[in-house]
């Protein structure tokens, strides 16, 4: 499972989501999602709050009243995407001027009203947690007005909305469990998109996990920008879960108290989880996933840069020695457990021997999947106060080259272990290539294709793998 600050797949990128064209009526809003699961997650409530004030959602732009894009903002390459395809609809508003386009999320965020100053694309800019003031928006827009609200809540902001599954293939789903995030990554520009971290009460999130189950789900992702972090107590200020005290400890909801809690609800329901920090990860979490079979043995655990030197000057703080000690945790209470990550390359200051420290990193940690990225730099970050982006354009290149071509070898060498095993795979739906064959995923996140026979989408079916390439298992079903 990607984490909620990572991409989704180039060909989900700017997705047009669509909720059930019988609900709503009236006004029909596009609404397409940009960059992470988490903007993809508050699309959904979007849509649930637009079909409240009678909006449905369609996939046809020109019979659109109202499109909005939602927005990611952690990487140049993301808003430029946005902002050509911002352009690429000036046609639409032009043939049609009660047309109401607008802009959502991190990148909104960010620029606040400078959409509507500078780029004159847009008639509405809301942050992420505005999303409550889109009707009384859109209405502004349409008398005359441009609307912006980009106000950040210190409170959990949706808790009590019921999103609408927009996407995917009814089997799995995601459930925010917090918003925002109060590590201050010196490249990162979500703390100031999405603001400090608060959490959810788990009391809504069990409840929305047991709807879903109800509904037929049988997968959920619990999303967070650092779920190792959530702790709701009903207490005052947020804080650690250690420095509680014992009566305050006996109450509060930890993560690793969560994942049970939501465990426990079925053990047909798998649970996943995204995104993790080094520094928080705690054995207690470990432990709880390897109490419970139905929680996913599947970790996505950010390191960024192999050397310390960098993971200082990135403000990630943890060093590489702390960094392999989680890794050694995990690999002690979870040894079936598959490892995935996040790595920058070029970052400010980056020389040689730190791109090497990576690459020893990577090879003593043996990733089953990387997600591998050239530094962007992004204003307003401390990066961007700080430090000089002073590695070469083609360094970069030739690095995040070298990174990715190690990770293949990793990532088929990680599959080819799998050869002959039998695995659980939940089915998602038809493979892509064929429709006589079926895909799922096991409970490390592996793809795995295999004849459809009589099985369907929502079924648990046991394989035996016997191939693979450096990103797909394939095999065949044991009756």
């Amino acid at each position: 499972m990607k984490h909620p600050q990572e991409p989704l797949d180039e060909s989900r990128q700017g997705e047009a989501l669509l909720l059930n064209p019988e609900q709503g009526s009236g006004k029909k809003l596009y609404l397409e999602s940009y960059g992470c699961q988490m903007n993809f997650s508050d699309s959904e409530i979007v849509a649930s709050l637009l079909a409240e004030s009678g909006f449905s959602t369609t996939r046809n732009l020109y019979e659109s009243d109202v499109i909005l894009l939602n927005t990611c903002a952690i990487r140049e390459n993301a808003e430029q995407r946005v902002r050509t395809r911002l352009r690429e609809l000036q046609h639409l508003k032009k043939a049609k001027p009660t047309l109401v386009v607008g802009v959502l999320g991190c990148m909104a965020e960010r620029l606040k009203d400078k959409f509507l100053e500078e780029e004159k694309l847009v008639d509405l800019v809301a942050g992420p947690d505005a999303y409550r003031a889109l009707p009384a928006l859109i209405a502004e827009v349409e008398s005359g007005q441009k609307a912006v609200n980009v106000l950040l809540s210190l409170e959990e902001t949706y808790a009590d909305v019921s999103p609408v599954r927009l996407t995917g293939n009814g089997i799995s789903a995601f459930i925010s469990i917090m918003r925002g995030c109060d590590n201050m990554c010196s490249f990162c520009v979500v703390p100031f998109t999405r603001g400090r971290e608060r959490s959810r009460d788990p009391k809504s999130i069990l409840q929305e996990a047991r709807d879903l189950f109800a509904a037929g789900y049988r997968e959920v992702t619990l999303l967070g920008q650092n779920v190792d972090s959530y702790l709701f107590y009903g207490g005052g200020p947020k804080k650690e879960f250690k420095a509680l005290s014992p009566e305050e400890q006996s109450l509060a909801v930890n993560f690793a108290k969560l994942l049970r809690m939501v465990a426990d609800i079925s053990p047909q329901l798998r649970i996943r989880f995204t995104t993790s920090n080094p520094g928080d990860m705690t054995d207690a979490v470990l432990e709880s996933m390897a109490a419970y079979p139905n929680i996913c043995k599947y970790i996505h655990l950010p390191v960024q840069s192999g050397s310390t030197t960098v993971l200082d000057r990135m403000n990630r703080g943890y060093s590489r020695e702390q960094y392999l000690d989680r890794i050694a945790a995990i690999r002690r209470i979870l040894p079936d457990c598959a490892v995935s990550t996040d790595i920058i390359t070029g970052f400010c200051g980056e020389t040689e021997e730190d791109h090497q420290e990576t690459l020893s990193l990577m090879q003593e940690v043996g990733y089953d999947y990387a997600y591998m990225f050239e530094y962007s730099e992004r204003p307003k970050t401390m990066a961007a106060r700080k430090f000089k982006d002073d590695v070469p354009a083609e360094t970069k290149n030739r690095r995040l080259k070298e990174i990715i071509a190690l990770q293949t070898q990793w990532s088929k060498l990680r599959n080819e272990q799998e050869l002959g095993l039998e695995v659980d795979v939940l089915v998602e739906g038809l493979s892509k290539k064929s429709d006589q064959d079926l895909f799922g995923r096991t409970s490390q996140y592996k793809v795995v294709v295999f004849p459809k026979k009589h099985y369907k989408a929502g079924d648990y079916v046991r394989v035996k793998i016997q191939s693979c390439t450096s990103a797909t298992l394939l095999g065949n079903s044991i009756d």
